[in-house]
């Protein structure tokens, strides 16, 4: 096996042609680092194998499914589908293209477990490299270590490979932009609606505006992420989340996403339990931990996504809750185990999921704790 994750040095294909190539198996191993659990002839128990994930993964699990009947490794299928939004620069929230820190960076964070074997791997704070979610399958099967940060991580991926590009687009930067102009009345950052041909206009003052499509049902920003988790024929599961994290946040935070327990837990004899939101809660609640354990004592994925959210709910700070005392942020949830059964539960109403199983990739409404008002 080579000393590095051949992946890391394909060649970048086009934002559309990666699906193909994830699947067709005809460029380097997706499998490089990990043990081989991979059959080349399936022998199915009677499971379907089913992927889940946030609403942004639609063809993240199409790429699962597809990638797990032809007997590819249950993460090798769940990196290649999240490979697929870590490119795309239409997505704020995830990779390249995803909104930066208040410095205007762009940070990754990303974990991964693999049910087989039981091992998971994490970095956060990882910048200028595109797919955190295979660095992140590097340290759970090339060192001895869970989680790697900044700048230790950054060299770690270049170690292996990978090629250090800028991540920050031109629509992410204008976004960045626009928010740090509309601050404050006192800073010293001047929106361009003050200036019009070079001239100050004369009815020119600040707004306070932001870009409502940044900004969340509670006029929060996006805390976007996406988490896909996999069931295979033979009942062996995955997960990984990769996230750029809160828009505009402090710089080195580091949010759920990257933590094994609260963005993304994974026992193969149990379940898989995966989660967008508020990631400060889920590091609090260690949440997708708690959701598994509680697939654990009986309950089905519907079941432990809405106890989870129940839980959250009842040990939410005031600061954090409405006038009605309800949880004033959104938090979603992605469960699959290994019979195949599967959810996607919110705090709120109005949520999405994608799912993909014998029936196609599809959305799906998410059961949800509380209605959103009209």
């Amino acid at each position: 096996m080579p000393a590095s994750d051949d992946s890391a040095h394909a060649p970048r294909l086009g934002r559309r042609g990666f699906l193909g190539a994830a699947l067709g198996l005809g460029a380097a191993s997706l499998a490089s680092g990990l043990p081989s659990v991979a059959r080349s002839a399936p022998a199915p128990r009677g499971v379907p194998p089913v992927a889940v994930s946030s609403a942004n993964g639609l063809r993240a699990v199409d790429t699962a499914v597809r990638a797990v009947r032809e007997g590819r490794d249950p993460l090798d299928a769940v990196i290649a589908g999240v490979n697929l939004v870590e490119e795309d620069p239409e997505d704020l929230t995830v990779g390249y293209g995803g909104l930066p820190n208040e410095d205007g960076v762009v940070e990754l964070d990303s974990c991964c477990m693999h049910g087989p074997t039981g091992r998971g791997g994490a970095v956060a704070a990882l910048q200028n490299i595109i797919h955190p979610s295979r660095v992140a399958r590097l340290v759970a099967f090339r060192t001895d270590h869970v989680l790697l940060v900044g700048e230790g991580a950054r060299r770690f991926a270049r170690a292996h490979g990978f090629e250090e590009e800028d991540l920050l687009t031109d629509e992410a930067r204008r976004i960045w932009l626009d928010w740090k102009e509309s601050l404050s009345d006192d800073d010293d950052w001047i929106g361009p609606e003050i200036y019009e041909d070079g001239l100050q206009r004369s009815d020119a003052g600040r707004t306070g505006r932001h870009r409502r499509s940044i900004l969340d049902p509670f006029g929060d920003r996006v805390y976007g992420t996406i988490n896909c988790n996999v069931v295979t024929p033979d009942g062996d599961l995955a997960g990984v989340t990769t996230t750029s994290g809160l828009a505009f946040k402090i710089p080195g935070r580091v949010g759920d996403s990257p933590i094994l327990g609260a963005g993304l837990y994974v026992d193969n004899e149990v379940g898989a339990a995966g989660s967008t939101g508020r990631g400060e809660e889920n590091l609090q609640r260690l949440s997708s931990h708690l959701a598994v354990e509680f697939m654990r004592q009986g309950m089905n994925p519907l079941e432990a996504g809405m106890a989870v959210l129940e839980r959250v709910a009842e040990k939410c700070e005031p600061r954090l809750r409405d006038a009605e005392g309800r949880p004033a942020f959104g938090l979603k949830f992605y469960l699959v185990n290994p019979k195949g059964e599967y959810a996607g539960v919110s705090m709120w109403s109005g949520a999405r999921f994608a799912v993909a199983d014998a029936e196609g990739a599809r959305l799906e409404d998410c059961a949800y704790l509380y209605r959103m008002e009209e």
